[in-house]
Order: structure tokens, then C-alpha cells, then sequence
């Protein structure tokens, strides 16, 4: 960046950055600031995501016990099974769509509460499930908000929080996430497929309760020419230290500098059709990792690799998931999106074809094993089971692939989401992203056992390892650095950009 560019104030031209005197105001305000409020407000919006985590964890444990059911209107084929697992990516599709009209209409709060409702009346449908088709509508419900939820809470913590703490609280979406995947999983170990749903409709419950106090964000309601409500905001979020109208001020500024409404000819601005393109190809990279498949279907997949106890491996699994988020979220920071995002998609890439590997090694012993046996007839026997020595492969590869999705991939998608697009197309913008995430997600949840069947288990993880090293050559070239900027920066950033 020259110097021209260093001088050019911030809010009286959309294509510049903070100059220095302002950057030197902005870090005195900071430093009077008081986070406790604003980790609080944080804490209620990501029980959505840990909600949002009990949904996509249920089905791993659930759907065993539905296969096995005594009861012929509850018991699931392997179709129905797939079904169940996959309906949800339809309804959170539906509900990322939904979600970028209802964000707008009556903002980031009141959108929050509002989707705590499908959540809580989708897993009462499936407890009182009577037949396929209930157990199908709950998951569709809790499906539609999820996807209300991983569009709203990514821009309210956005919104909400400063350029210091951003990286980390947007990263704590995911991480709520995977931990509600690995509750989902605990749980499941010791309660049945009913007694888990109960369970899983608790954190939407209490999302509901918190939000009721906590604030809407200061940039909302700006736009919305609340001037009184956005300062109180502030107070809130900033404490009583900070001078909330100084902050407010300059939110007010740059909101004047946006038009009110997105047209069709916005998409014209590279200001919109750049992050745009990012944020899209973002989701669909990150589905394309294979991550939903596998976590989908983790028992399975440890059932093939031949673990005799596939739910503990699960779990493992998932709190070396959570484990991991957790670092992102402290480093995120300090060491930047892209970094992660590389570092990540390097580990993914690695690890799927390593993955690929283990199950051809696996299916060549199984063709070499019939053969000895055909010759050795009744008098030998040959172990179906894979070599002893290999047997560490599959898990360590599994591991590697969830510490890298964990480490980049998993929060970074959803944070950068938040941050990259102007105020007049943001509902819009994160809507379709959304969108392309789930669609995405629904179509290698629902294919994911027929390209196991087309292409083998070892092509499907090969296939996932290709996309992977394609995500680490888009994030080199095409994604921008986020660290330390303020949104107003970072949209400066693609209209400057040719």
C-alpha cells in the first residue's frame, strides 16, 4: 500500500484505508473498551450454532438405533437412513434464503429469537414421531433453522464486535458448532435416539431466553436511523469507559456513504460481485472438503475402516474437532485468516489421499484374500479384517483431516462471510453463500455412498483431497486478508482492488 492511499480518509472516499492520525484515535478508543458485555452478547447468539451442531451430530447416533427399531413405522432401510441424514442440508438451504429476507426486515435480534422456534418445534416432532415422515419434517424444521442460524449469528457477532476481538469471536460460531456435534455424539452413548432429541432442544431454549437481553447491533440500527438505540448499544457492548458517540459517529458516516438499497445494478460494483465470488466459491470449497460427509456418517465410516467401536471413535473425532476450533479461535487473530486457511487446506489434502490410500490397501488385501482362499479351500482361513499394523492409518489420517478442517476451513468461510460484504447487500450477499453452502452439503451427504459405489472409497477420498488442494490455490490468489481491518477497510479493499 503508497502512501496516496494511506491518506485518504476513510469515510469521505469508499476506496481508502484509515489514515494514520484516525488509526491512532481508533486504537486510544479500543483501549478504554471493556469486552464482558460484548462476550456475553456473543455467548447468547452461539447457542444458535451450538444448536445448529446438535442437528448435524444427531443423526450419527440416531440413525443406528432407527435401523434397528422394533417398531416397522420408525425402522429406517439404508435409503431411508441416507434421507434422514441428508434432509436437513434442504431445510437449512430454505432457511439460508429465508434468513437473508428476515435479517433485513427485522434485523439480527429479533431474526435470532425467531429461529429459535423451528429448532425447538422440529426436535418436538421427531420426540413425538410416529413414522417416517414426522422424524423427516422435524429434520427439515431444524434443518430451516439451522440455516436461518449460520447466516444470522456470523453477521449479529460481526456487527457487534471490534476489529481486535473479531477474528476470535466470529470464530466461536464454528466452535459452538462442534461442540454441539460432540454433545450430540456423548449424549448419544447413553441416551436413546428420543431422550437425544429432548436433549438436543435444550441450547435453542435457552437462546431464545438470553436474547431477550441482549442488544441488536449498533450498524442495524444505524441503518434504520436509530441514532439513541445504537449509542445505548455501544454503551452496552463497549462499557462505560469507551465514549460510545464517538464510535457511533463514525458507524454513522460510513452508513450515509451506502446507498439504502441493493439494485440489480449494484452487481456491477466490485465492491459487490468481489466478495461475492468470494464468499460463494468459499462454501462451495469448503463442502467440497467432504467434511459434512464424514461427520454425517463417522460411525460408518470407522465401521468400514474396521474399528470395532465406531461411537467412541466418533467422539474422538469430534473433540479433536472441537479441540482444535478452539485454537483457531485464539490464534485467529494473531495469525490471520489466510495462513489458517492455507495451513488447513495443506493438512486436508494431505491426509484425504492418505485416507485413499488406507482403503485401497484395504480392498486389494480383500481381492488377494478371496483368491488364497479359493486356492486353500476348506483347510485354510484367511482374516477379513486389515492388517493390524495399518489399522492406526485410517484414524490418524481422520484425525489430521478434522485438526486441519478445524484449524482453517470450519470457521474461516463463515467469518470471512461476515466481514467482506458492504451494509446494503450483506443480507443478500450472506443469504446466497448460505445457500451455496447447504446445496452443496446436501448434494455429498445424499451422493456420498454413491460415489463410494462408483468411483470406490478410496476415489471418493482422492476426489476430496483434488477439491482440497484447490482450496489452498484459491485462497493464495483470490481470498484477502482480514486481520486488524475494520469492515469499512475491508470492503474499501475490493472496490480498490482491479
Amino acid at each position: 500500500m503508497n502512501h496516496e492511499e494511506e491518506s485518504r480518509p476513510l469515510l469521505a472516499e469508499s476506496h481508502g484505508q484509515i489514515p494514520e492520525a484516525d488509526r491512532s484515535e481508533q486504537d486510544a478508543y479500543l483501549d478504554k473498551v471493556k469486552n464482558g458485555k460484548l462476550y456475553l452478547a456473543t455467548f447468547a447468539a452461539v447457542l444458535g450454532p451450538l444448536s445448529f451442531g446438535f442437528v448435524l451430530g444427531y443423526s450419527s447416533p440416531a440413525i443406528p438405533e432407527l435401523q434397528r427399531s422394533t417398531d416397522q413405522r420408525l425402522r429406517l432401510s439404508a435409503e431411508e437412513a441416507s434421507w434422514f441424514g441428508s434432509v436437513v442440508t434442504i431445510g437449512a438451504g430454505v432457511g439460508g434464503l429465508l434468513g437473508g429476507w428476515i435479517v433485513e426486515k427485522i434485523g439480527r435480534k429479533l431474526s435470532l429469537m425467531f429461529c429459535a422456534l423451528p429448532f425447538i418445534f422440529g426436535f418436538t416432532i421427531i420426540i413425538a414421531a410416529q413414522n417416517h415422515w414426522m422424524l423427516y419434517t422435524g429434520r427439515v424444521l431444524t434443518g430451516l433453522a439451522s440455516g436461518v442460524t449460520s447466516l444470522v449469528v456470523p453477521l449479529y457477532i460481526s456487527e457487534m464486535a471490534h476489529e481486535r476481538v473479531r477474528g476470535t469471536m466470529g470464530s466461536c460460531v464454528q466452535l459452538m458448532v462442534v461442540t454441539g456435534i460432540m454433545g450430540a455424539y456423548i449424549a448419544g452413548l447413553f441416551l436413546d435416539w428420543r431422550w437425544l432429541a429432548i436433549t438436543c432442544s435444550i441450547p435453542p431454549t435457552l437462546m431464545l431466553v438470553f436474547m431477550c437481553f441482549m442488544p441488536e447491533t449498533p450498524r442495524y440500527l444505524l441503518s434504520r436511523g436509530k441514532r439513541r438505540e445504537a449509542e445505548e448499544a455501544l454503551r452496552f457492548l463497549r462499557g462505560p469507559s469507551a465514549p460510545a458517540e464517538w464510535e457511533c459517529a463514525k458507524l454513522e458516516e460510513a452508513s450515509r456513504d451506502e446507498e439504502a438499497n441493493f439494485s440489480l445494478a449494484d452487481l456491477k460494483d466490485p465492491g459487490v460481485y468481489k466478495p461475492l465470488g468470494v464468499g460463494i466459491m468459499m462454501m462451495l470449497l469448503q463442502q467440497f472438503t467432504g467434511i459434512n460427509a464424514i461427520m454425517f456418517y463417522a460411525e460408518n465410516i470407522f465401521e468400514q475402516a474396521h474399528f470395532k467401536n465406531g461411537n467412541i471413535a466418533t467422539v474422538v473425532v469430534a473433540a479433536t474437532q472441537v479441540v482444535f476450533t478452539a485454537v483457531a479461535a485464539i490464534i485467529m487473530d494473531r495469525a490471520g485468516r489466510k495462513v489458517l486457511l492455507i495451513l488447513s487446506g495443506v493438512a486436508m489434502c494431505v491426509s484425504e489421499a492418505v485416507l485413499g490410500i488406507y482403503f485401497k490397501l484395504f480392498t486389494m488385501k480383500q481381492g488377494n484374500s478371496s483368491l488364497v482362499s479359493t486356492f486353500m479351500g476348506a483347510e485354510g482361513t484367511v482374516s477379513e479384517a486389515p492388517h493390524p499394523d495399518l489399522a492406526w492409518l485410517a484414524l490418524a489420517s481422520m484425525g489430521i483431516f478434522i485438526a486441519g478442517f478445524a484449524l482453517g476451513w470450519g470457521p474461516t468461510p463463515w467469518l470471512v462471510m461476515s466481514e467482506i460484504f458492504p451494509t446494503r447487500v450483506r443480507g443478500l450477499g450472506s443469504a446466497v453463500c448460505v445457500l451455496t453452502n447447504w446445496t452443496c452439503a446436501f448434494i455429498i451427504t445424499k451422493s456420498f455412498h454413491n460415489l463410494i459405489d462408483l468411483i470406490t472409497t478410496a476415489g471418493t477420498f482422492w476426489m476430496f483431497s483434488i477439491f482440497c488442494a484447490l482450496n489452498v490455490i484459491f485462497t493464495i490468489f483470490f481470498v484477502p486478508e482480514t486481520k486488524g481491518k475494520t469492515l469499512e477497510e475491508i470492503q474499501a479493499h475490493f472496490k480498490r482492488t482491479h
